[in-house]
């Protein structure tokens, strides 16, 4: 397995449409933070991504102090850190700019949404996935933005087409189609960070970085498939083809810390989506993630997190639940 879908697979996500609209220029829409999306769209995740992907038309993206962006189409464009942006065509609209009403956005289950000036017109899908904590922390690591196309090949081809049928079967009320679309909006992001990785083989900072780098992949695919193992640093740098120097020194230079150190935080940050998704004593979570010592995890996990893994488990339990029931 290589080192992206290693990571890819570690993410664990919830999807929906949840914008299906044909605007006419001149238009404007601003598209909220994360924060403000989250409550509206998944109120328990801790975090959320946004994408559009424009099916047919122009348009823009403007990031507030982050430029413009011209989307074309068949464009895809993903915000991981949740960046709140300006969506429009056509110059500023004479009767002033639209906020998303998200509630009554969600509320309308994907009907087509029209509104702008009358002008050539723009249609696009968007769409969110929602992530936990881990989830959100890789997130992070990725740029304010990620742009690529879906029409230059067969595969993005046959994803835009399958989100498009899939909108109009949920429009239908047809059984399972909602399954079926939060499935291929996950696939939708995976094809994302594989297409950006190939367009933009040059990243230079962050784990999308370290994906993409020959020397530094292997080790990575390694920590993540088996973050239990008893890894040393020396043992890591001979798996992976790697003096321990080298190792070292890439790890330092992309992710900006130690092999040794990368695997403790991964082990901890595992074992925090364990103590919130699952009953499982936290003995039994520390060894599954590589600590044979109940105190020395404590130790760790208190450090990282701030608080004892049964207390952290409590509190994110009490806040689920809460959210959930709102």
């Amino acid at each position: 397995m290589d080192a992206l879908s290693s990571v890819l697979r570690s993410v664990k996500l919830d999807s929906a449409i949840f914008f299906n609209a044909e605007f006419s220029e001149p238009w404007r829409i601003w598209s909220p933070p994360a924060a403000e999306m989250r409550e509206a769209l998944a109120p328990a995740a801790e975090h959320v991504v946004i994408y559009h992907l424009l099916c047919a038309g122009r348009a823009y993206v403007e990031i507030p102090h982050g430029g413009v962006i011209e989307l074309e189409e068949g464009d895809l464009i993903t915000f991981p850190r949740g960046d709140g942006h300006w969506l429009g065509a056509g110059g500023r609209p004479r009767t002033g700019e639209t906020e998303l009403d998200l509630p009554d956005v969600v509320n309308r289950r994907l009907p087509l949404w029209r509104a702008g000036g009358g002008g050539p017109t723009s249609r696009f899908i968007c769409g969110f996935l929602a992530c936990d904590r881990l989830g959100r922390d890789l997130m992070v690591g990725l740029p304010r933005f990620i742009k690529v196309t879906v029409r230059d090949d067969r595969t993005g081809r046959w994803l835009e087409e399958s989100l498009r049928m899939t909108v109009a079967e949920i429009v239908d009320d047809r059984p399972g189609a909602e399954a079926m679309l939060a499935k291929l909006s996950e696939l939708a992001f995976a094809e994302t960070l594989r297409r950006y990785v190939r367009q933009q083989p040059d990243v230079r900072s962050g784990w999308l970085s370290a994906v993409c780098d020959p020397q530094l992949s292997r080790a990575l695919d390694l920590l993540h498939r088996r973050p239990a193992f008893a890894w040393t640093a020396a043992a890591l740098a001979r798996e992976a083809g790697l003096s321990r120097t080298l190792l070292s020194m890439r790890f330092r230079q992309i992710l900006k810390e130690s092999p040794m150190a990368y695997l403790a935080r991964w082990r901890l940050q595992l074992a925090a989506r364990a103590l919130v998704t699952s009953s499982e004593p936290v003995a039994q979570i520390a060894a599954a993630v590589g600590y044979e010592s109940e105190a020395a995890f404590n130790r760790a996990f208190k450090r990282l997190h701030g608080v004892p893994p049964a207390r952290y488990r409590r509190d994110h339990q009490r806040d689920r639940r809460a959210a959930e029931g709102a």
